[in-house]
C-alpha cells in the first residue's frame, strides 16, 4: 500500500509499504477513505525527530470502511463505516471506566512514562503505524472505532477522530459559567471548533489569531469578536478592555508550544532536533523547554478565579511557570490529550441532522490525494495558500 512516511525533519514521502495484517484477536483492518493532517503532526515535521525513525507511518485522524476483523471483534462487520479515534484504548481498564481513555492502563507506553498509545505519533506514544495510508490496522477494535452511517460525505464525520472531541474537551475543561466569556487563543482547527462549540452553548467568545484566513473563517460561524494577535504584550489589556476590566472568565489555549513570538524557544527546539537521537531524546525528556507565549498570555488574560483550559500541545519538562501569578490570581488549570470516546455521544447530535450547526463542512481548506501529502505538510506548516485544514484521500 501507499503511506505517508517520515524520512527526517521536513521530509515526508509517500512510499510503498507492506499492507497491515491482523495480529491480535481484537484487531481490525480498515480501508482508509479520508485522513487528515493535524496541527500536532507539524510537531513531527519540525520538532520531534529524536523520537521518530525513518519509515514511521504518520497520521492519526482517519476514517474508512472495515475490511477485516479479528475473532474477538463482535461489534464490527466488513462494510461498516467507521471513524478511528487517535487514542488507542481498551475500554475496560480502571482509567477507561473513568472516561480517561488517554491514560488507558492497557496501552500506556511505560518505557517513556507516557499515557495511552496513539496512532502515528513517535516512540513516546507506542510507534503505532498511522492512518495517512491506504489501509490501517486498528488495535482494540472491540472498543475504539466509532460507527457512523453511510451516506453523508466523510467531512461530516472525519473530525470525530480528533478535532471535535478535542474541542469539546477544551470547552468542558474551561468551565465557562452560564452566559460567561471565553477567550480562545488560536483559531486553527481546534480553536475554530472550540469557539463554535462554546458559542453553541451560549458563551460569549473572543477569538485571538494573527492569520487573516483563520480570522475570515471564524466570522461566518458567529465568531465576530476577534483580536489580531500581532501585539502579544498588550493582549491582556485588550481582553480586559472587552470584559469590564476583569479579564475573561475562561481562556482556551489552542496554540501550545509553537506560539508566535518565541525566537529563543524556537531556536532551542530546532537545535535539539538536529542533535544525535539518544542525546536529543534525553534533553527533551528531562530539560526540554517550550515556547510559552500563548500560556503566558492566557495567564494574563484570564480573570481572577477563572479557568485556563490547555489543549494546545506542550512537551517540555523544564518549563518556567509563573506560579506566584497563578496562585495569586487563584487560577484553575485543566489540560490533557482528548479522551475521544468520552465525548462522542454529546457530539453526535451536532452531526446527525441535515443542518451543520458547527460548520464542519467548511473547516477543510485543502483536499489532496495521498500522493500529495508532502505538499500538504509544507503548505500547512508554512501557512501558505490559506491552508487551515488539509484532508488526504488515499
Amino acid at each position: 500500500m501507499k503511506a505517508a512516511v517520515w524520512h527526517g525533519r521536513r521530509d515526508i514521502r509517500v512510499d510503498s509499504v507492506p499492507d497491515p495484517e491482523i495480529r491480535q484477536p481484537t484487531d481490525a483492518i480498515i480501508r482508509v477513505t479520508t485522513t487528515a493532517i493535524c496541527g500536532s503532526d507539524l510537531h513531527l515535521y519540525e520538532i520531534m525527530a529524536p523520537f521518530l525513525e525513518v519509515g514511521d507511518i504518520l497520521g492519526h485522524e482517519p476514517m474508512g470502511i472495515v475490511e477485516e476483523v479479528g475473532p474477538a471483534v463482535t461489534n464490527l462487520t466488513p462494510g461498516d463505516r467507521v471513524v478511528i479515534p487517535f487514542v488507542i484504548s481498551c475500554g475496560d481498564c480502571f482509567m477507561c471506566h473513568l472516561g480517561l481513555h488517554t491514560q488507558c492502563e492497557t496501552t500506556q507506553v511505560r518505557e517513556y512514562g507516557s499515557g495511552a498509545a496513539l496512532f502515528g505519533y513517535t516512540k513516546l506514544y507506542g510507534q503505532v503505524p498511522g492512518g495517512q495510508a491506504q489501509y490501517l490496522r486498528v488495535p482494540h477494535a472491540q472498543f475504539n472505532p466509532i460507527k457512523v452511517p453511510h451516506g453523508a460525505p466523510d467531512e461530516r464525520f472525519i473530525y470525530l477522530s480528533d478535532v471535535l472531541p478535542t474541542s469539546m474537551q477544551a470547552v468542558e475543561y474551561a468551565s465557562i459559567p452560564p452566559g460567561g466569556t471565553v477567550t480562545v487563543l488560536g483559531l486553527g482547527p481546534i480553536g475554530q471548533m472550540s469557539a463554535r462549540i462554546a458559542r453553541a452553548r451560549g458563551a460569549r467568545v473572543i477569538g485571538v489569531e494573527p492569520v487573516p484566513e483563520r480570522i475570515e473563517m471564524a466570522k461566518p460561524n458567529g465568531i465576530d469578536e476577534v483580536i489580531d494577535w500581532n501585539d502579544p504584550e498588550n493582549l491582556g489589556d485588550a481582553i480586559r478592555d472587552l470584559t469590564g476590566g476583569r479579564g475573561s472568565d475562561a481562556v482556551i489555549d489552542a496554540v501550545g508550544m509553537e506560539a508566535h513570538g518565541s525566537p529563543g524557544g524556537k531556536l532551542a527546539q530546532q537545535l535539539t532536533g538536529l542533535m544525535p537521537g539518544p542525546l536529543a531524546r534525553k534533553i527533551m525528556e528531562t530539560a526540554g523547554t517550550d515556547r510559552l507565549n500563548a500560556l503566558y498570555t492566557a495567564i494574563d488574560a484570564v480573570r481572577r478565579g477563572g479557568t485556563i483550559s490547555i489543549i494546545g500541545v506542550y512537551g517540555g519538562m523544564a518549563d518556567p511557570m509563573p506560579m506566584l501569578t497563578l496562585f495569586d490570581k487563584q487560577v484553575q488549570l485543566r489540560m490533557g490529550q482528548a479522551n475521544v470516546k468520552r465525548w462522542i455521544d454529546e457530539l453526535m447530535p451536532y452531526l446527525a441532522g441535515d443542518d451543520d450547526p458547527l460548520g464542519v463542512g467548511d473547516l477543510a481548506t485543502h483536499r489532496l490525494p495521498l500522493e500529495q501529502a508532502p505538499h500538504g505538510y509544507e503548505i500547512f506548516q508554512k501557512k501558505q495558500d490559506g491552508a487551515i485544514k488539509v484532508l488526504l484521500r488515499p
